[in-house]
């Protein structure tokens, strides 16, 4: 029988191998000797939402894939770092190994087992501990400012809300939200393009908020709007398409009058 370490190895060395074939400054391919971490970064990030949506998708059979593109990534940028003299792939196996085991003490050492809320809680006070010695002292150091706008909104309360700054249920993020709203109401007839971006913003921001409040994720939120909207402007055209029309043809009440009549559906009612 064959070991699956020693084959996971042999493979991770090819795939080492293959990134370095790739880099090299005379035999290797022109697109891939030039990139820096800067040109691969936004692929990362790509490759990372491919593999979020094949598991939104359930779409398993794919996943292997989407996964191994991530690594690859990884692969990627230790390659660069290694080249600069920086680190080396070696380098960041073993970090992820020191920082998994110092913060499972529970698993790795001789803590008392602990309940999946009690070791959220850990893994903070464990990360924080992190941020200190990286001389990150702000409630608010460490939140990577590429993270996605209200990913890391979420974070950014998250964390202010652990030393108090919050607001003490979610009906008084709703009264914030109309007041933002009201705000933003106010500055629509001059139509500053700053002022509307900032005023959007805040509305934005308190979204986000309240769904921490609700226990909620934003992002997630978000999505599911997303494939809900997308679902139903299909359902929408489909309908005109039976009528013999197209979408830029029907007009807006015809197509607002679609739109009701797909919800209905959706929601089991007879048509209205």
């Amino acid at each position: 029988m064959s070991d699956p370490v020693a084959s996971a190895e042999a493979d991770l060395r090819r795939l080492l191998d293959i990134m370095a074939a790739l880099r090299d400054p005379a035999t290797g391919c022109p697109w891939d000797r030039e990139q820096s971490f800067a040109t691969i970064a936004p692929y990362t990030i790509e490759e990372a939402y491919e593999v979020a949506d094949a598991i939104a998708q359930r779409d398993f059979a794919a996943l292997p894939d989407e996964l191994g593109d991530l690594l690859f990534q990884v692969v990627y940028h230790a390659r660069i770092a290694e080249e600069e003299g920086s680190f080396s792939f070696v380098d960041v196996a073993e970090t992820i190994h020191r920082k998994m085991v110092s913060r499972h003490p529970h698993v790795f050492g001789d803590a008392t087992a602990r309940d999946a809320a009690t070791q959220t809680a850990a893994w903070e006070v464990q990360k924080a501990a992190e941020r200190a010695a990286r001389a990150e002292t702000g409630t608010l150091a460490g939140i990577p400012e590429g993270l996605p706008a209200l990913m890391r909104a979420n974070k950014l309360t998250r964390r202010a809300a652990r030393v108090g700054f919050d607001w003490p249920e979610p009906g008084a993020v709703l009264d914030k939200l109309e007041e933002e709203a009201t705000e933003l109401r106010a500055e629509l007839p001059e139509a500053d393009p700053a002022r509307l971006a900032d005023e959007v913003g805040d509305l934005l921001f308190v979204l986000a908020n309240l769904a921490r409040k609700l226990d909620l994720d934003p992002e997630e939120c978000l999505r599911g709007a997303n494939a809900k909207f997308e679902r139903r402007f299909t359902g929408v055209e489909r309908r005109l398409a039976a009528r013999g029309m197209a979408p830029g043809d029907a007009g807006l009440e015809t197509m607002e009058a679609e739109w009701q009549a797909v919800k209905r559906a959706e929601k089991g009612l007879p048509p209205g």
